[in-house]
């Protein structure tokens, strides 16, 4: 079953580019800022909390607020826009889904992919930041491809799911939106984890996003790698969810011609 998946993914790779290209096509169409809207939300954002964590709510982040901000909103950006797109990447495509004999999944792997793109090009503003504020490069840097693969694991298993409950439940693009900004409060995008204690703090730990956005400010501001267990357990949860999510979504897709 594993392999047949996989060789499926493989042997249709050239669609998935095509889709990924016409979905970047898309978004940045007739668009003033292009791909400056992938800088623009984290930017604002930062901004907006910026006020409120250093004027009215000072907080001891180690790193100038401004910096440890982005660095937690790029990757929270990359997770939320990717559930975003791939929970309409099946309906949007009726035509694909109905007619076209192919993985189904290929659509919501395709939005991530275009996420993908945006965070790249958003990362941009994050050196310089780093630049302004004179933080070096560390030599830790060269273990951000291990937090990015641990992300995108956990961020296409999760999107499997979304694409699939908003297939068969029409209302669930509103939940979707209600569950991530919640979810987007419960990890530590915007404050330091370590400064919430009890039990709030014992649930802030369980969050798999957690060790994942505090692993991008260890070796990119901290200059160290990521506390190993607490990361070495999110990355166990990304690919169980992404194996459990990828299999479900393969058991259900001969049902998905029917309901969209």
């Amino acid at each position: 079953m594993v392999s047949e998946m996989w060789r499926e993914q493989v042997d249709f790779r050239e669609l998935l580019w095509a889709i990924v290209r016409r979905d970047l096509v898309l978004r940045y169409r007739n668009s003033i800022l292009g791909f400056g809207w992938a800088v623009a939300m984290p930017l604002l954002y930062m901004l907006i909390f910026t006020v409120v964590f250093t004027r009215l709510a000072p907080l001891q982040t180690g790193v100038p607020y401004p910096l440890y901000a982005y660095a937690g909103l790029l990757p929270w950006s990359l997770f939320a826009s990717s559930q975003r797109f791939s929970a309409i990447s099946l309906t949007v495509n009726p035509h694909l889904v109905t007619k076209v004999s192919f993985p189904r999944e290929i659509l919501p792997l395709a939005a991530v992919i275009v996420s993908l793109v945006d965070f790249a090009v958003a990362s941009s503003l994050l050196a310089i930041l780093m630049a302004y504020y004179d933080i070096a490069i560390p030599a830790t840097v060269l273990f951000l491809p291990i937090v990015l693969i641990v992300q995108l694991a956990f961020t296409i298993g999760v999107a499997l799911i979304v694409a699939m409950a908003n297939l068969f439940y029409a209302d669930s693009k509103y939940a979707l939106e209600l569950a991530l900004t919640v979810w987007m409060f419960a990890t530590p995008v915007l404050y330091p984890v370590d400064q919430i204690e009890g039990t709030a703090g014992a649930i802030l730990r369980l969050n798999p996003m957690t060790p994942i956005i505090e692993g991008y400010r260890s070796v990119l501001l901290r200059g160290e790698l990521p506390p190993a267990a607490p990361f070495l357990a999110a990355a166990l949860a990304a690919f169980i969810t992404l194996g459990v999510a990828w299999y479900v979504f393969h058991r259900a897709e001969y049902r998905f011609a029917e309901e969209i």
